[in-house]
């Protein structure tokens, strides 16, 4: 009998809807803090400032309308694994944005206000099923905001990571979309059933070529947090300094995932 077919996962769209606004709700507030000293500090995205990123998390957010202003596409032709890898090509439009949205908003915590109030007034205007183009192509409206998690999360890290003590909370929702959708990227990447990654408590998928188990604890493990497995797969912590650390633990010939990571950067 043929192994039976992975079910492609599913995303409750109220549910999304409300990660992505409270973890940007939790970067607003947090960005309202910072003094002119903070938002001048370095990030550890090359030569941006922290007040650079916080126009680039804008960005993030403001995709969502720039895709709404488009003409609707006739069908999807896209799905949402596709979009972690195709983010690659925007990063020169990225940082040019970046810049140029970092000096035309002074006050970066007003331009996240009004960031969310746009957001929130597109969402309340346009059903989950909108189609959009987007840089993977056609998506839904409701699998797009789920790409959102993953930046808002990624880049609350980094703004974290930046400014000592800010400690920007991140959403239990949004953390958890990130985790899944990056964890099934990785299934994508390296299809097959010989090492299990195991993200608790949001993600166990099975990926690599070899031997497939069907009982009992696999020979392959990795298991990591969903903070560390975000890290991981955008760039942000390599893989032989997350073992190094004790971050990872990986076990069996083929629980080395430092050739599949990252996944995005």
């Amino acid at each position: 009998m043929p192994p039976a077919k992975k079910r492609t996962r599913t995303y409750d769209p109220a549910r999304t809807r409300a990660a992505v606004l409270a973890q940007l709700g939790h970067v607003r507030r947090a960005v309202a803090t910072l003094t002119p000293e903070q938002l001048a500090l370095p990030t550890r995205l090359g030569e941006w400032t922290v007040r650079e990123l916080v126009a680039h998390i804008g960005t993030a957010v403001t995709a969502v309308e720039r895709s709404l202003d488009l003409p609707e596409p006739a069908k999807p032709d896209a799905t949402l694994l596709d979009w972690p890898f195709a983010t690659a090509a925007e990063a020169p439009a990225v940082d040019a944005s970046a810049r140029r949205l970092s000096a035309d908003h002074p006050d970066p915590a007003a331009h996240l206000t009004a960031v969310e109030r746009g957001l929130v007034d597109r969402l309340d205007a346009h059903p989950g099923s909108r189609l959009l183009e987007t840089e993977a192509g056609a998506l839904s409206l409701a699998d797009y905001l789920v790409t959102r998690t993953v930046g808002l999360v990624v880049h609350t890290d980094d703004l974290n990571a930046a400014v000592p003590g800010l400690d920007v909370p991140y959403d239990r929702q949004a953390l958890a979309a990130a985790t899944r959708l990056l964890a099934d990227a990785l299934a994508v990447r390296a299809p097959g059933g010989a090492t299990e990654v195991r993200i608790p408590p949001y993600a166990v998928v099975q990926c690599v070529e070899g031997p497939r188990h069907t009982r009992g604890t696999p020979p392959n493990v990795v298991e990591t947090d969903p903070l560390t497995w975000v890290r991981l797969a955008c760039g942000r912590l390599t893989w032989k300094t997350a073992v190094e650390e004790a971050k990872v633990a990986a076990s069996g010939e083929r629980a080395d995932l430092a050739e599949l990571l990252p996944l995005m950067s």
